[in-house]
């Protein structure tokens, strides 16, 4: 079962707790929340939910990786599936499947074991392909510590390579800048 709204809601409030002036960049969040469809449905429009793993390792660096569909460099993430009962197991299931990198090898940033470092909220564009209008994402972006030693492994179907990079070059600025408050 996917996560409920209640779950997302809760994460939400808790994330917003520490965050209390990012609430109107999450005005799409509630949206989708009041609506009648699954907020974590792919096909939930004009908003819906995704989840990343930002992945600390010893070093300080975060790992990103090239995916194949935007050429980018981001975070392990995606969208949910049905089995993700909780927001962050969808971050760690993304995980495993884009890097292969198991659950068991990275333990939650602590004091961050239920609340995300980041929610983002970004526009895609629409997909002709997949009958897609253009949309936005709210990522929730969980943040774990690499505990033991693990190579990346990527699925190639989705990712062409990774890079660890320093706190201060990670690509999404709000994460750089949450990364950076940490001690």
């Amino acid at each position: 079962m996917p996560p409920s709204n209640d779950h997302i809601r809760a994460v939400t409030e808790a994330y917003l707790a520490r965050h209390p002036d990012e609430r109107d960049s999450l005005a799409l969040l509630f949206a989708a929340l009041a609506g009648a469809d699954t907020p974590t449905s792919r096909k939930t429009f004009p908003a819906h939910v995704t989840c990343s793993a930002i992945l600390i390792n010893g070093e300080r660096h975060v790992l990103h990786i090239a995916h194949k569909a935007s050429g980018k460099l981001l975070a392990p993430g995606g969208h949910n599936e049905p089995a993700d009962q909780h927001l962050r197991d969808a971050a760690l299931r993304e995980l495993h499947e884009e890097a292969g990198i198991p659950p068991s090898a990275v333990v939650p940033l602590a004091g961050r074991e239920d609340i995300p470092l980041d929610i983002d909220v970004h526009a895609i564009d629409a997909n002709p392909s997949k009958n897609e209008p253009a949309h936005h994402h709210v990522d929730f972006r969980w943040a774990f510590h690499l505990g033991a030693e693990h190579a990346v492994t990527l699925q190639e179907e989705e990712v062409d390579g990774y890079q660890w990079r320093p706190f201060a070059t990670a690509a999404s600025p709000n994460v750089r800048a949450k990364l950076a408050q940490l001690t």
